[in-house]
């Protein structure tokens, strides 16, 4: 095997531009805003009723979310194992591609006391994003070799992040464009252009990247196989002691890092009351460094090491959390927090893409030599996911039971604490096994 060429490298990081832009403009920037906004609007306060119950409208979103993540955490083993053994990942990618893709334009429709369709619309959007990457992450180690891999899981990364800006700043002039609109019609035409941007240049992800082709296709019970197939990945990674401390670190401080990225437009608009306009300009910002960041991460995992380089990038996190709560607390006693909130913009822009591509690229290297990429990438994902699940519970249940989202922020550096520590013992494992051999 040697590592594909440009084009096929470039074709396969395009998806990352294609599908960037759910992250950034939905997820990140637009739609939690816009969903805070237009419930408070149609139900008169922040408290949304729904099932027979209330809810913090912000809390809601936190649960919407985790819920559309829980479904598709369940159903990764039965789709990954139809992928590995069929050789058509590429099929399942694009069904999700487009599933998301509908889900965002479907958001369109939802203005607030439809809330159903909101919800449902919001839900499929984030099912197709995380349903299409195991299979997009999948495709890493068929056309890159582990030397190469840090370089072109960042670029991939990169790649988003240029595309996910160039839409973010087409919604910012729709926004402000259609600022007087009453019906919210400009964040609600971005929401539209995001499902056809992704479904559009995902087009040249599945022209140019090839399928590796399996001779050993099987039959059966998808759902057996499926579950057979995590339970497979679990034994091997049982008995890989690096690895198996890895993923019990990831597992952790991924749910500090994505709750993090999920929560920072509701933290920036409700707790720190900052204006749309200024939100949606830090998070391009964010967007911009975050460029310069994962290729820095790349190069810094090729000088210390990957779990070294992790670890630092952790001890940072836990920083930003602090700063966040403080900012929050001065807030709070009648500050003006806007500057803050930039510096703390900058630095969560500096590591936020280089911990998920060295992530990625650090799993890929740690993992056998295997012909089940989609199998190690679904366990993989499905860690991920399962904790983004407990990490976005955790931050809504304890914002209401609290009543304050700053108490939230400060939770999670629990999460980055334990990673640590079980990235740390992942370290020493691999040191002492280094001096072994």
């Amino acid at each position: 095997m040697q590592t594909a060429p440009k084009k096929v490298i470039n074709a396969w990081a395009m998806y990352d531009w294609a599908n960037s832009t759910y992250n950034l403009v939905i997820t990140t920037t637009f739609f939690p805003i816009y969903f805070t906004t237009v419930t408070k609007h149609a139900f008169g306060s922040e408290n949304v009723p729904l099932l027979g119950r209330t809810f913090i409208n912000s809390s809601l979103y936190d649960y919407t979310l985790a819920a559309a993540y829980f479904i598709i955490a369940l159903l990764y083993p039965v789709l990954t194992s139809i992928a590995d053994t069929r050789g058509n990942k590429k099929n399942f990618m694009r069904f999700f591609c487009y599933m998301g893709a509908i889900g965002c334009s479907a958001l369109y429709f939802f203005h607030g006391d439809n809330i159903w369709v909101g919800i449902i619309a919001f839900m499929m959007a984030a099912a197709g994003y995380v349903g299409s990457l195991v299979f997009y992450n999948a495709f890493l180690p068929e056309i890159a070799l582990p030397q190469d891999q840090d370089r072109i899981s960042a670029k991939g990364f990169s790649f988003g992040y240029i595309g996910s800006v160039i839409m973010q700043l087409i919604g910012f002039v729709l926004v402000l464009l259609l600022a007087d609109n009453p019906d919210y019609l400009g964040p609600r035409i971005t929401f539209l252009l995001v499902g056809i941007w992704w479904a559009g240049f995902a087009q040249i992800t599945f022209a140019r990247v090839p399928e590796v082709k399996r001779n050993n296709a099987t039959t059966g019970n998808v759902f057996k196989n499926g579950f057979q197939a995590v339970k497979k990945v679990y034994a091997e990674v049982k008995n890989m002691p690096v690895l198996k401390r890895y993923l019990r670190g990831f597992f952790f401080y991924s749910m500090g890092v994505q709750t993090v990225m999920l929560a920072a437009t509701i933290f920036g608009s409700k707790l720190l009351q900052l204006k749309d306009t200024k939100l949606i300009i830090t998070v391009v910002i964010i967007q911009l460094v975050a460029i310069p960041g994962a290729i820095l991460m790349s190069r810094l995992s090729n000088i210390f090491g990957n779990l070294k380089v992790l670890m630092g990038v952790i001890v940072f996190w836990i920083l930003i959390c602090i700063a966040a709560y403080f900012t929050a607390d001065y807030k709070m006693k009648g500050g003006n927090p806007e500057y803050f909130f930039y510096g703390l913009s900058v630095a969560v822009g500096l590591v936020m893409g280089g911990i998920q591509s060295l992530s990625r690229s650090t799993y890929s290297k740690l993992m056998p030599e295997t012909k089940d990429t989609a199998s190690f990438f679904s366990y993989y994902d499905l860690t991920e996911k399962i904790a983004i699940v407990i990490g976005m519970l955790a931050f809504g249940y304890i914002e209401e039971l609290t009543g304050n989202m700053q108490n939230s922020v400060l939770s999670l550096i629990v999460f980055f604490v334990i990673g640590f520590i079980w990235l740390f013992s992942a370290l020493k494992k691999q040191q002492s096994l280094t001096v072994k051999a």
